[in-house]
C-alpha cells in the first residue's frame, strides 16, 4: 500500500512558561526560514504539538490585548473570540483544424484547468452539470455529440490525449463541511482584494474516458475532505492544491469578562488589569489542554461510479501521524495539501502535506510554490520577523518538488518574505532562482511600497540572495510578468508606471527603465521578446487620486529595457466597461499564429463623467481585435451574446461593477483556424473572424 510523504509546518511561539504573574510572557521570534523539520513519533506525538500550537497562539493574542488594555486602562466594547482554526470561409474539413488556441497557460507546458479545453476538433465544456463535448471542427458543423452527468459542481478539468479528469465542487449535505455553511465567497482569481482560499465546498475529482466522444465514461470517482485550491498538469501527471481543515480548537476569549464594560465609565487599574487578564489565560489553558484535538487527517473517499451504485464508499486516509514532520515554525492549523495522480493510471494517488495556509501558486512543472499572506496585526501566533525591522505583512512560500513517473511531490522547504503577493504572475523561477513580487502597505498610506526578492531554493530551504525594495512609494502592484532575466511590474496610485526590471545579477536586481502614463494593467501578456501586451483600466487624475474609466489595451515597445515606451492603445467604453479577461487570464485569448486577440467585454457607454458609471450597455458579447507589433490593434467585430441596453431595456447593472469584479456573461474563447468560438454559460456562437458579427452556429449548452 503506497504511503504519501507529509510535511507538517507548525508554530511554536512560546520559550518557557506560557503564564507570567503579571499576566505576560516571554517571547520567541519566528525567523525567515522556516525549514527545520523533525518527525512525529506518533499521533500523540502530532497531538500534543497541535495543542501546544493552539496555546501559542492563544498567548500571543492575549499579549496584543494587554497591551491594549495598559495603555486605554478602560473598557473594551467588543468579545473578540480567537478564531476556529478549521478554515474556511465554413471550415469544412472532415479532420481537425489544421491551427487552435490553447489556454492561457502562465507557464508553456504546465496547462491550467479550466472550465473549457480543446483539441483540433473537439470542445470540452463543463455546463449545466454536465461535460458536454461539443464538435467543433467542421466549425458551421458544431454541435453537441456526447454528454456526461457530473456529481455535485464540475467547476474545472484538465485534458491528456484521450482522459480528462474533473474537478467539481460539493454542497456541505454531502458529506463532510471544511467551512461555515451558507454563503461561499467568488473565486478569486486576481487577488488585489480577495484571497486564494477556496470557497469551503468539497472537492470531488472524476476521471473519463474520452475515446468515444459520442459516450464519455467516468472511470473513477473520488471525494476529498477538504476544498479545491488550484491543480497543474505535465503530460499525464496531475498535481492539486487541497486544503483541508485543521483539529477542532475549542473558541476561548480573548479579553477578560471582568474588565468589558461598555456602559461603564470605569478606569482600571495596572493592577486589575494584569490580573483580568492572569486569570484569563489560565482558563483559556485549562480549556485548551482538556479539549480532546482529535487529528481530522486529510482523506479520501473512493465514489461508486458506473455499475458500482450500490457499492459503500471507502474512506482512505492521505496520511498516518508518523508520516507527518514538525517544524519550529509555520503559518496556520489547517493542512495544506499536494495531491498528485496520473490520468492514464487509476490507482496512483500520492500526497505532501504541510500545515500551512492555502495562498496563490506558481508551478514551472518541476518545482511547485504556495504562497500565502500574512498580517502582523492579524495573525496570533509568532511573527515571521524581529519587531525592530518594521515589517507588518508578509508571504510565507513553500514549495514542492515534482516528478511525473510516478506523479508524485516532495516538500523541500518554506521561507517567509516581505509584502503581501499579488497573484501567481508575481511568482516565476528561472535558472535556479525564485522571484516573488510584493506589495506592503494599503492605500492610501503613504507608506505603501512594494519588493522584489530573489532566493535560491536549496534542497530543504531557501537563501535569499538579492532584494529590490521600497519600489513605487505610495503605490501598490497592479500586475507583474517575468520572462527570463527581465521582470516587468506595474503600480498604480494615479498613473501607471511599467518598471522593466533587470533581474540579469540575482544578487542585484534593478530597475533599468521605467514609464509613466495614465490607468493601469491588471495582466500583461508577452506578445513577443520585444513587446509587452496588456489589458487594464484607463484613468482620469483627479489630484490626490484618479477614476477607473473604460477598458484598456496597450502594447509597449520592451526592446530597450531602459527606456519602454507604449507603441499603441485603445480604450473601449467608459467607467464601467468591463471584461473577465482583467482578473481571469484564462479569458485572455491571444492566438499568437494568427495574431488574433478575442476577450469577453460589456462596453458601457453615457458616463455623465465626474467618476460616473455609464448607463448604457451598448455591447455584451466577445471582441476580436487583430494585433500587432508594428499596427496595433486593429478591431475586427463582436460576437454579440445579449442586446444591447437601450433607454426602454437599462444595463441593469451590468454597467456597474468595480474594477476588481469584472464579470461578463461571455466567459472564454478559441480560436481554430479563421473561426472564434465565444463560449459563455449558456451557449457557444460560433463566427469566421472575417465578419464576427454572423453566427455561422449557435451550440446551446443548457
Amino acid at each position: 500500500m503506497w504511503k504519501p510523504g507529509v510535511v507538517l509546518l507548525m508554530a511554536s511561539a512560546c520559550v518557557s512558561a506560557c503564564g507570567g504573574g503579571d499576566g505576560e510572557r516571554t517571547q520567541k521570534r519566528v525567523g525567515q526560514e522556516l525549514a527545520t523539520l523533525t518527525r512525529a513519533k506518533s499521533c500523540d506525538d502530532l497531538r500534543t504539538t497541535l495543542r501546544q500550537q493552539a496555546i501559542d497562539r492563544m498567548n500571543e493574542q492575549l499579549d496584543a490585548k494587554l497591551a491594549i488594555a495598559l495603555e486605554r486602562r478602560s473598557g473594551y466594547c467588543e468579545y473578540p473570540t480567537m478564531e476556529d482554526a478549521s478554515p474556511p470561409p465554413s471550415g469544412s474539413s472532415s479532420g481537425g483544424a489544421r491551427s487552435t488556441s490553447s489556454t492561457n497557460n502562465q507557464v508553456e507546458g504546465v496547462d491550467e484547468p479550466d472550465f473549457i479545453k480543446n483539441d483540433s476538433r473537439y470542445l470540452y465544456v463543463l455546463a449545466d452539470g454536465t461535460l458536454k463535448v461539443v464538435q467543433a471542427w467542421p466549425a458551421a458543423s458544431s454541435q453537441v455529440v456526447g454528454s456526461l452527468p457530473i456529481p455535485g459542481t464540475p467547476r474545472r478539468l484538465v485534458l491528456e490525449g484521450d482522459r480528462a479528469l474533473v474537478f467539481s465542487h460539493l454542497p456541505s449535505s454531502q458529506g463532510d463541511q471544511v467551512g461555515a455553511p451558507g454563503w461561499r465567497p467568488p473565486e478569486c482569481t486576481y487577488g488585489y482584494d480577495c484571497d486564494f482560499v477556496g470557497d469551503g465546498t468539497l472537492l470531488q475529482l472524476t476521471w473519463v474516458d474520452l475515446k468515444d466522444r459520442a459516450h464519455p465514461r467516468a472511470l473513477r470517482s473520488v471525494r476529498f475532505q477538504g476544498t479545491y485550491i488550484t491543480a497543474r498538469r505535465v503530460g499525464s501527471a496531475v498535481h492539486t492544491v487541497v486544503t483541508f481543515p485543521g483539529p477542532k480548537v475549542p473558541t476561548v476569549a480573548s479579553w477578560p469578562e471582568d474588565i468589558a464594560s461598555c456602559d461603564s465609565d470605569k478606569v482600571y487599574t495596572e493592577k486589575e488589569i494584569r490580573a483580568g487578564f492572569k486569570r484569563l489565560r489560565e482558563e483559556n489553558t485549562r480549556i485548551l489542554k482538556e479539549a480532546d484535538f482529535t487529528l481530522p487527517l486529510p482523506r479520501f473517499v473512493e465514489q461508486p461510479v458506473g455499475d458500482g451504485g450500490n457499492i459503500a464508499p471507502l474512506p482512505y486516509a492521505l496520511a498516518e501521524c508518523d508520516s507527518f514532520y514538525v517544524s519550529h515554525a509555520g503559518d496556520s492549523a489547517s493542512f495544506l495539501t499536494l495531491v498528485s495522480t496520473d490520468l492514464g493510471a487509476l490507482e496512483t494517488l500520492k500526497a505532501t502535506v504541510v500545515v500551512g495556509r492555502p495562498g496563490a501558486v506558481y508551478s514551472n512543472g518541476e518545482s511547485l510554490y504556495v504562497s500565502a499572506r500574512h498580517s502582523q496585526a492579524s495573525t496570533s501566533g509568532g511573527w515571521f520577523f524581529p519587531p525592530e525591522s518594521g515589517i507588518p505583512e508578509a508571504s510565507t512560500v513553500h514549495r514542492f518538488s515534482l516528478s511525473a513517473q510516478p506523479p508524485a511531490s516532495e516538500y523541500r522547504g518554506s521561507v517567509a518574505v516581505k509584502g503581501r503577493v499579488l497573484n501567481q504572475f508575481a511568482m516565476d523561477e528561472h535558472a535556479g532562482h525564485f522571484r516573488i513580487a510584493t506589495t506592503t502597505g494599503h492605500l492610501p498610506s503613504p507608506d505603501v511600497h512594494s519588493t522584489l526578492t530573489v532566493l535560491k531554493p536549496r534542497d530543504s530551504g531557501f537563501q535569499q540572495v538579492g532584494q529590490l525594495d521600497h519600489l513605487a512609494p505610495s503605490e501598490d502592484i497592479r500586475s507583474a510578468r517575468f520572462d527570463g532575466e527581465r521582470g516587468f511590474v506595474v503600480t498604480f496610485k494615479k498613473t501607471d508606471p511599467l518598471f522593466v526590471l533587470d533581474l540579469k545579477d540575482p544578487a542585484e536586481p534593478k530597475v533599468a527603465g521605467d514609464l509613466k502614463i495614465p490607468g493601469f494593467s491588471t495582466y500583461m501578456h508577452l506578445l513577443d521578446e520585444n513587446h509587452l501586451l496588456s489589458i487594464g483600466y484607463d484613468a482620469q487624475d483627479m489630484g490626490d487620486f484618479a477614476f477607473f474609466q473604460g477598458v484598456l489595451l496597450q502594447v509597449f515597445d520592451i526592446g530597450t529595457p531602459s527606456t519602454p515606451t507604449l507603441k499603441h492603445k485603445t480604450v473601449i467604453g467608459t467607467r464601467g466597461s468591463s471584461s473577465e479577461a482583467l482578473t481571469q487570464h484564462l479569458a485572455f485569448t491571444y492566438f499568437r499564429e494568427k495574431q488574433l486577440l478575442a476577450l469577453p467585454m460589456a462596453v458601457c457607454e453615457a458616463s455623465a463623467g465626474g467618476g460616473s458609471f455609464g448607463e448604457q450597455l451598448t455591447f455584451n458579447g466577445l471582441m476580436v481585435y487583430r494585433v500587432a507589433a508594428d499596427t496595433g490593434f486593429n478591431y475586427l467585430g463582436g460576437v454579440a451574446h445579449t442586446p444591447a441596453s437601450t433607454p426602454a431595456f437599462p444595463s441593469q447593472g451590468a454597467c456597474s461593477n468595480w474594477w476588481t469584479q469584472a464579470s461578463t456573461s461571455v466567459k472564454r474563447s478559441v480560436f481554430m483556424e479563421d473561426f472564434v468560438y465565444s463560449v459563455a454559460e449558456d451557449s457557444i456562437h460560433v463566427a469566421n473572424v472575417a465578419a464576427p458579427g454572423t453566427d455561422v452556429a449557435v451550440v446551446p449548452l443548457r
